[in-house]
């Protein structure tokens, strides 16, 4: 029996580094792929391809020859980045995505896709707790990029049996690699400033409550969805899932706890804005009732 082989699109970005490493540990065959090799030392030594999502066919060709049987497509234009450059963060969302579900339906062994949503589909109209089906009317390139690219899941799913998995992550909080330019980032960012001189200024409000994810669950919940039976999706364009929800004021005072010395200001900027379309948490319950999500860290 020929052995699965994970091809990670977006390899040396925040949430493809930490998912990499995991795999590797456990002893699975990765290829990483990105348009620049991954930072951590861990990862140096395992097969990279240098590629550009939306060149179809690139793609195309290293699926084939990687012979990839588990695709993670986790390249993107992220939230605060995407506003400031919508034509470049559309096109790298919308045409690599594309690109990964067609190229997936002709690679021979491709089982499955998986690709990440966010919260950033939900809308300003749900109120503080966004349901599994809640009101989806995104303001943001990266919001409507998602929501446009769930649908084109479903599609696939359809009309192709592509077997396609997704997530609808929160803000994400880990150690091995920079943020990448989200709208909760602040709660990574500020780490790095616990050190300097200056307060840290943060860039949302300090009541501003946001749903967060540690790493470690953002990653158990991809190995955990594309290891569930088939018959346990039951959503074919993604899920919700909440890890904990937290505001900067209360993260801050945590930190201060712990070193008395940190200080911090609040200059909130156009990501405010961003924030304040998004829910305060979201209603994980079907994906807890279709293929057991239980996050660790709350």
């Amino acid at each position: 029996m020929s052995r699965d082989v994970h091809f990670i699109i977006g390899a040396s970005g925040q949430l493809g580094t930490e998912f990499a490493l995991a795999l590797h540990q456990a002893g699975e065959a990765v290829v990483l792929s990105d348009i620049k090799p991954p930072e951590l030392d861990a990862l140096k030594d395992l097969p990279f391809e240098c590629m550009d999502v939306r060149d179809r066919d690139v793609v195309h060709q290293q699926l084939i020859e990687s012979g990839a049987t588990h695709v993670h497509h986790l390249a993107a234009a992220l939230s605060a980045r995407g506003e400031k450059e919508p034509q470049w963060a559309w096109d790298l969302n919308m045409r690599g995505l594309l690109n990964v579900l067609e190229s997936a339906t002709t690679s021979p062994l491709v089982k499955q896709v998986f690709w990440p949503s966010s919260i950033a589909v939900f809308g300003p109209d749900n109120g503080p707790v966004a349901a599994q089906n809640g009101h989806r009317l995104p303001e943001t390139v990266y919001g409507m990029s998602k929501q446009a690219g769930e649908q084109w899941c479903a599609w696939f799913r359809k009309h192709h049996g592509l077997d396609v998995r997704s997530v609808r992550y929160p803000g994400l909080i880990g150690e091995l690699s920079a943020p990448g330019g989200g709208t909760t980032d602040y709660a990574v960012e500020v780490f790095d400033h616990l050190e300097g001189p200056e307060p840290y200024s943060c860039f949302l409000s300090e009541a501003t409550t946001l749903p967060m994810m540690h790493m470690d669950d953002a990653v158990g919940a991809m190995m955990q969805i594309m290891s569930a039976s088939a018959d346990q999706i039951k959503n074919r364009e993604s899920y919700n899932i909440q890890g904990m929800s937290f505001d900067p004021k209360t993260l801050f005072e945590e930190i201060a706890k712990h070193d008395p010395g940190f200080k911090a200001a609040f200059a909130p900027d156009f990501r405010q804005s961003i924030a304040d379309g998004w829910p305060d948490r979201v209603d994980d319950s079907a994906a807890r009732a279709d293929w057991g999500w239980s996050p660790r860290s709350t």
